[in-house]
């Protein structure tokens, strides 16, 4: 079952036990990729979704002469785009950071699904909604904040993402970033990353050790990043439902 992605799907309505079925019969057919492989490329023919079951991925925009905008990183329970099917080819590429496991599925299933599923569909809706949320919230990130406001953003918008699909330990989380990743995503330098970092470590607001992110005091975080984390929506429905509750199309 993928599990990651029931839950994350679950912060916006309880899914009942045929639509996690469905899930994971759509899921079943499963990859890996070496750690920095592309899992597809720009200009491919994009016939299937990847639904990210381990590690992390990006996706990234590379410029002819090899600079690399890093787009968005994935993380276990992340669709690698709903309906990019829809599209004759890539326009960007989606590389392993780390050795991942994907499922791939198929447009005729994920159709299939989405005909069947209606509270499934409207949960893949919602969370295609949060992911341009979050390219909203980059831009601006590019645009406006500083670098200890760009790097302490998205130590936050990470940890809340992992926590919601439950792969953190208290204030901690997995971060198998390296700072040149890190120098991509966010449009700086790696000289600047490396010293941002040591700034945010000599206020206290975070520890980075061994690829493991402690964040001691998430509001301090928060407030010194100006982060606000409406944009992630994760105080939907499905929060408040009661567990037993059946549910119902």
């Amino acid at each position: 079952m993928p599990h990651h992605l029931i839950r994350k799907l679950e912060h916006f309505t309880k899914l009942s036990c045929d639509d996690r079925q469905v899930l994971g019969a759509v899921a079943s057919k499963r990859r890996t990729f070496a750690e920095h492989s592309d899992i597809i490329e720009e200009g491919n023919d994009p016939s299937h979704v990847n639904l990210i079951l381990e590690g992390w991925a990006c996706r990234y925009k590379q410029l002819d002469d090899g600079r690399r905008q890093i787009i968005s990183f994935f993380v276990p329970g992340d669709l690698c785009d709903t309906h990019i099917y829809i599209l004759r080819e890539m326009d960007h590429s989606i590389a392993a950071l780390t050795p991942v496991k994907v499922a791939e599925i198929s447009r005729a299933s994920l159709d299939r699904l989405m005909d069947e599923h209606s509270r499934v569909t409207k949960a893949l809706w919602w969370d295609s909604l949060v992911g341009v949320a979050i390219q909203r919230e980059w831009t601006v990130n590019l645009g406006q904040r500083t670098a200890i406001e760009r790097l302490g953003h998205l130590f936050c918008e990470l940890f809340l993402r992992l926590r919601g699909v439950g792969l953190t330990e208290g204030d901690s989380c997995a971060l198998p970033l390296t700072q040149m990743e890190l120098a991509d995503a966010l449009g700086l330098s790696n000289v600047h990353i490396n010293r941002t970092l040591q700034e945010l470590r000599r206020a206290g607001l975070i520890v980075l050790k061994g690829g493991c992110l402690t964040i001691p005091d998430l509001a301090a975080l928060q407030k010194a990043s100006l982060f606000n984390p409406n944009y992630l929506h994760l105080d939907r429905e499905g929060r408040n439902l009661d567990a037993n509750e059946p549910a119902s199309d």
